[in-house]
């Protein structure tokens, strides 16, 4: 508290009053050494150099110093604060999901925590609170870039337990975050399916898709678990364990978009083996067919056609039979055909009165 009342008593007198105020405004407390906030605020293409670390102790160095002296150091900026945050609010939050949800399985504390601090999350915070405009950077805009935000609300959160502590870091994120931006009982129960969002984007770009079972097992506990990887056309991604092939999967599919993202190589290799695929898809046939036609091939005789050739056949030598006058004795040279016609129809005469008196 005293330390509150002499940060007020000085700030008229801070050179960089307008900073302390703003930051006072999202943090909810004016800092002591402004220039872990400064370096946590400096975006990486800035390109500044000064001392490896912020000085605590605003008084000079005995001795004095000329100005090729002075060493440059090394490029300022809040990549190393952002590696402190990131730890400092899984624990954080950790801690406040943990007090909140009594009795919850770790699955269900890993998920919220893992929705909290994600990435697009911490964006969106870093734009609400107003963090976004006081990032410095070179030719970017902090506004639209998530990344940079979210990585300047992590460094935040690093540089106030280097000036404050563990318990500033807390009460930031439940009475300024918590308390004003998120609802935490919605967030934990909020369903992001990272698998329909995958396969969106796949369906959108025509890219194969398929999930690889790697394990199947038992944890300490004997409950079941499973490992899958996601295939984007050929190509391996990453790699998902959970306690159903659901969340597995979805774990692969998170981290696999992270990779879409981040992998510009990766990325292209999908699309390379994509490109393969469909080239070796529209390959045309080399045997083209033969023009020339084949004598008959057109002609089908079916059995029914053969049995009535065949009749037809049997039908023609009856005829023939019947009409038979060979036996019929005339001389060829003497007897025109009138008189052979004649001959035969008295010889059949003759042989029907032979058979009537045989009847009687």
């Amino acid at each position: 508290m005293l330390n509150n009342i002499i940060d007020r008593i000085k700030l008229p007198f801070r050179k960089d009053k307008e900073l302390y105020l703003a930051l006072e405004e999202i943090i909810g407390f004016l800092p002591h050494n402004i220039a872990y906030y400064k370096l946590a605020l400096m975006h990486k293409s800035i390109g500044h150099r000064g001392p490896i670390e912020p000085v605590k102790d605003s008084k000079k160095s005995k001795g004095k110093k000329g100005k090729g002296d002075q060493p440059k150091g090394k490029k300022l900026n809040n990549e190393r604060l952002e590696f402190l945050g990131d730890a400092i609010l899984d624990a954080v939050v950790g801690d406040i999901v943990y007090t909140h949800f009594p009795g919850k399985p770790e699955g269900f504390l890993t998920n919220t925590r893992s929705k909290l601090v994600q990435r697009e999350t911490l964006g969106k915070l870093a734009q609400e609170v107003g963090l976004s405009r006081l990032i410095l950077s070179s030719g970017r805009s902090a506004s639209h870039n998530s990344y940079m935000g979210g990585n300047a609300f992590e460094a935040l959160v690093g540089a106030m337990y280097l000036d404050r502590g563990y318990d500033a870091c807390m009460k930031f994120m439940q009475e300024r975050i918590l308390g004003r931006y998120i609802n935490i009982d919605k967030m934990a129960y909020k369903e992001v399916n990272f698998k329909s969002k995958l396969i969106e984007w796949t369906q959108k770009n025509r890219i194969q898709m398929t999930f690889r079972l790697e394990d199947q097992s038992k944890d300490q506990n004997g409950s079941p678990t499973f490992k899958y990887t996601v295939v984007l056309e050929t190509i391996d991604g990453s790699t998902g364990i959970g306690f159903s092939k659901k969340e597995s999967q979805q774990h692969a599919c998170e981290e696999t978009l992270k990779r879409l993202k981040k992998d510009s190589a990766y990325l292209d290799s999908i699309f390379a083996a994509k490109t393969e695929r469909t080239k070796m898809e529209e390959e045309p046939v080399l045997n083209v067919p033969d023009t020339e036609e084949k004598k008959d091939d057109f002609i089908v005789i079916n059995e029914s056609q053969e049995s009535s050739n065949e009749q037809i056949e049997q039908l023609e030598a009856t005829i023939d039979e019947e009409m038979d006058l060979s036996d019929v004795t005339a001389e060829p040279k003497e007897m025109s055909r009138e008189d052979i016609i004649a001959a035969a129809e008295a010889e059949a005469y003759e042989e029907n009165n032979v058979i009537e008196q045989n009847e009687n």
